[in-house]
């Protein structure tokens, strides 16, 4: 007899995505929001990290190893470099399969940039 017990599994849930920071239209930025929000943008600002940025984030099933995502123009140490930018801005997740790193842009992240760049609701 298994005492097994099959769970169910659960959607994301974008909706209660806490950004770092408020809307851009809601109030003034505190010091420590507008230094969240400036890595991340900063990290956006290069086009090679947008490139692999994309890359990421549209690849199938959301996760992209390094080398399906290398042919940016740039040499792999390179690439390498501006992925552990975008790491270090928060914007990605990594993990180590074998010799493979595969890269993961989390939904949360995705809800909270476009949480912090949407205008109020028409009242």
């Amino acid at each position: 007899m298994s005492h097994t017990k099959v769970l169910p599994l659960l959607e994301p849930d974008t909706d209660g995505v806490v950004p770092c920071c408020p809307p851009l239209t809601e109030r003034p930025f505190t010091a420590e929001e507008a230094e969240t929000a400036a890595r991340m943008f900063k990290a956006l600002g290069d086009p090679v990290r947008l490139r692999l940025f994309s890359a990421v984030a549209s690849h199938e099933a959301g996760e992209a190893c390094v080398c399906d995502i290398s042919d940016v123009g740039v040499s792999q140490p390179t690439v390498s470099h501006h992925l552990k930018k975008l790491k270090e801005a928060g914007l990605l997740t990594s993990e180590r399969r074998g010799t493979w790193v595969y890269y993961r842009v989390e939904p949360s992240v995705l809800a909270a940039m476009g949480k912090l760049l949407t205008l109020p609701a028409a009242a």
